[in-house]
């Protein structure tokens, strides 16, 4: 691997202590590298390094930043063969996944090129005084961003790109276990025509206290997170201090509503998506399936005929359609739900058992009859894990889908749209695909409601995240 030092004011450094960490190939439980791990005196140089870099990019056009970030999108665009093998090997998705992924991550570029010329302000009349108000938006200051481990291309871009696009400077801290992939990404925006000190990343296995020390530097004024709820409400915590802008993306337990009338056969390629795509490692991933009994078992049938035929295998391998989980912890935590709802009534209509050698497989499972018991109701499952419950009535389900803490995304399927969007309206959740098991999109506001998250990523709200609102009272 090419670049597996910090990247610090756009130079690679072993970091102020030199100390490093290993990352693994889910696949083959080999070392793929070993990767520098940042300490506190690298998170300082790194926050020195943007501030001095934002201070230029800020004062620069509209237009020249989003040049900058239109030519990011061209390059990543001619390279995604290239990420897409990284974020394989890293990450362990097949092949179709990641370069999908790859595409996704390049899109934000192409994105918030748009929006950076969009940050439209307002001059109005004051109605009482006779003042003019004038709104203006403003960068709000240097961002610490903090992405996960399930899309190591997609969560760095998707808050790289508006932060670029509002004026800010960054640091970003990747997971450690696929800082790879947002490493191989600078020497692209280094030819983009990002300054050096603008974008910084900073991999560390100290990760609690180097995000912490940065978020009580007075120099940081956004913090954007993507993870789990646990991890967020500490962040939170932690940015109360300084009364930072917080964009969170947090946990889901997304509700999937396949009601009597839908077309089973767009119901089970809808549920597919939701479910398998990048592998149920994902917060936007179907966890609860309600299906109408009158068509549960024809449903059931359908989506384990289709989960069998999936291929598991080495992600490298062009004809493996499902790849390992990214380590041992979450394949034990996938194996350990299925058990608990086994033990609890549920059946196995296909996979559900752990495959013997090296890598951290799980094989695409689906459960029938899951009790409200089973713990895998009330958590996220992450994994290639389908469990369905039946219901018969429309407010029951619709109950049932909003009695979680979790309001992120939501799925429903019928052929009746009145009743569709009227049961959308009444989901409790930020995001819903309707007859659709896809929602993610640059151009769209992604986000939660209730404890999946604050903000929105994605689409013109996006890189208001990274923006002040400034008004001025004036007279003439």
């Amino acid at each position: 691997m090419d670049f597996t030092d910090l990247y610090i004011n756009g130079q690679w450094t072993p970091g102020a202590e030199g100390t490093r960490f290993d990352v693994l190939n889910p696949a083959t439980e080999e070392v793929l590298a070993s990767v520098a791990s940042a300490e506190i005196a690298d998170a300082d140089a790194a926050l020195d390094a943007a501030e001095a870099a934002m201070a230029d990019w800020a004062a620069r056009t509209p237009r020249q930043r989003s040049e900058v970030l239109r030519k990011a999108w061209e390059l990543m665009t001619a390279r995604l063969d290239h990420f897409a093998r990284l974020i394989t090997l890293e990450n362990g998705k097949a092949g179709v996944d990641a370069r999908g992924e790859a595409a996704y991550a390049a899109e934000f570029f192409r994105w918030f090129a748009e929006e950076a010329v969009r940050a439209d302000g307002l001059i109005t009349h004051a109605p009482a005084s006779g003042a003019r108000i004038m709104v203006q938006h403003k960068p709000a200051g240097l961002a610490v961003l903090v992405t996960p481990w399930n899309y190591p291309a997609a969560m760095g871009t998707r808050k790289i790109a508006p932060a670029l696009a509002a004026g800010c400077g960054v640091v970003i801290k990747p997971a450690s276990e696929t800082p790879l992939t947002m490493l191989a990404l600078m020497p692209l925006l280094e030819e983009a025509g990002v300054p050096s000190g603008l974008v910084n990343v900073l991999p560390s296995k100290r990760t609690g206290a180097l995000v912490d020390h940065m978020l009580h530097d007075p120099r940081v004024r956004v913090v954007s997170f993507t993870g789990s709820t646990g991890v967020g409400r500490k962040l939170l915590h932690s940015a109360a201090d300084q009364v930072l802008k917080p964009a969170m993306e947090l946990g889901g337990n997304a509700p999937c509503v396949v009601f009597e009338d839908a077309d089973i056969e767009t119901a089970v390629e809808g549920t597919m998506l939701a479910k398998m795509r990048n592998l149920g490692e994902a917060c936007t991933a179907a966890n609860r399936i309600y299906v109408h009994a009158d068509i549960a078992e024809a449903f059931t049938r359908r989506l384990a005929e289709e989960m069998g035929k999936l291929k598991l295998g080495d992600g490298t391998d062009p004809s493996v359609d499902v790849g390992p989980l990214v380590n041992a912890e979450t394949r034990d935590k996938v194996a350990h739900f299925v058990e608990d709802a086994v033990a609890k009534g549920a059946k196995i209509e296909c996979g559900g058992q752990l495959p013997d050698g090296t890598g951290f497989f799980y094989p695409p499972t689906v459960l029938s009859g899951v009790p409200e018991t089973a713990e895998c109701v009330h958590d996220e499952i992450f994994g290639p894990v389908a469990a369905i419950q039946s219901f018969t009535d429309q407010e029951d389900v619709i109950r049932r889908a909003n009695d979680t803490e979790y309001g992120l995304v939501a799925y429903v399927f019928t052929e009746d749209m009145k009743r569709g969007l009227q049961v959308c309206e009444r989901l409790d959740y930020g995001m819903v695909g309707l007859n659709r098991g896809l929602v993610s999109d640059p151009a769209a506001p992604f986000g939660g409601t209730k404890q999946s998250g604050l903000g929105r990523e994605g689409g013109h709200e996006g890189m208001l995240e990274f923006m002040e609102t400034q008004y001025i009272s004036a007279s003439w």
